[in-house]
């Protein structure tokens, strides 16, 4: 969920190769890939994701985003009015406020060996705890400008049966890390701790996103297309961090925006210009046109 780096004014380039056939269904990262650096969406991406839903192509937003950050997307929502947020960890309707359609949520326990293990692994770790109607987190960790008003206490504490919303399934626990590079960070945090949760990142900051095992962007979306029929070779996919590694090795086609992390431009062949530059609707209007 990087912001992309600011680009000289120069025409975006066009995609690295010629635009596959028809798909039935895109799937598109937000931050860093679709959405511009004021996280707004371009005219050209709005016209572009409305032209393909008319041609019969669905549209799922996939992003670690909770529901409620969604608002910056939600009318740009055609058909099913479905996206996968937090990762993986949750369906959502847009249509109806982000109302939860499936969640798969990381298990507190398993939640609570992760805490323990970095505590040890990397001192300084300050944690916060996604649930379903919110986030709450440690006074140590970097507060979220979008959540005034959430709950600070210790993980321990946030993660206790106990604790007053523990009825919320959590969808993710974050970790940060004030002096380590994230990469390193990453790596360290699958080594000690790898058995409990899976593992990722989307911000510039040593920010870790833990969901349940086996939950990614690429294991619901797989589970959202089996429901309608869709293999994978018939989704095109488009991302720039880590966390949407996974989605872009399973689909057929997949695209690296030009300020993805090395990593994706390594995982990926097929390149499109950044998010400021309207990667994703450049490859759309080439798709709908081919």
């Amino acid at each position: 969920m990087t912001p992309a780096t600011e680009r000289p004014n120069t025409p975006a380039p066009e995609p690295s190769h010629p635009a596959p056939a028809r798909p039935r269904l895109i799937a598109t990262d937000l931050d860093g890939t679709l959405l511009q650096n004021d996280k707004t969406v371009s005219d050209r991406t709005v016209a572009a994701l409305a032209a393909a839903e008319r041609a019969g192509i669905e549209v799922f937003f996939v992003t670690g985003r909770p529901a409620r950050w969604m608002d910056v997307v939600s009318a740009h929502v055609h058909g099913h009015g479905l996206a996968i947020c937090a990762n993986g960890a949750a369906v959502v309707d847009l249509h109806r406020g982000g109302l939860p359609i499936e969640v798969r949520p990381l298990a507190a326990d398993q939640a609570l060996a992760v805490v323990e293990a970095l505590r040890e692994a990397a001192s300084g770790t300050s944690f916060a705890v996604e649930r379903s109607g919110g986030i709450f987190y440690e006074a140590e960790y970097p507060p979220f400008h979008l959540d005034p008003g959430a709950i600070v206490a210790p993980a321990e504490k946030l993660l206790h049966d106990g604790f007053a919303h523990a009825d919320m399934p959590v969808l993710k626990l974050l970790a940060h890390h004030p002096e380590l590079a994230p990469d390193a960070f990453l790596r360290l945090a699958r080594s000690v701790a790898g058995d409990y949760g899976d593992f990722t990142r989307s911000s510039p900051s040593a920010l870790l996103e833990v969901s349940g095992l086996g939950v990614s962007k690429a294991s619901t979306l797989a589970r959202c297309c089996a429901e309608r029929g869709i293999s994978a070779a018939e989704v095109v996919a488009f991302g720039d961090m880590p966390n949407d590694l996974e989605m872009l090795m399973w689909a057929g086609t997949s695209y690296a925006m030009a300020n993805a992390h090395p990593e994706v431009l390594a995982a990926t062949t097929h390149r499109t210009g950044a998010n400021t530059e309207d990667g994703v609707a450049a490859v759309i209007e080439r798709i709908l046109a081919g």
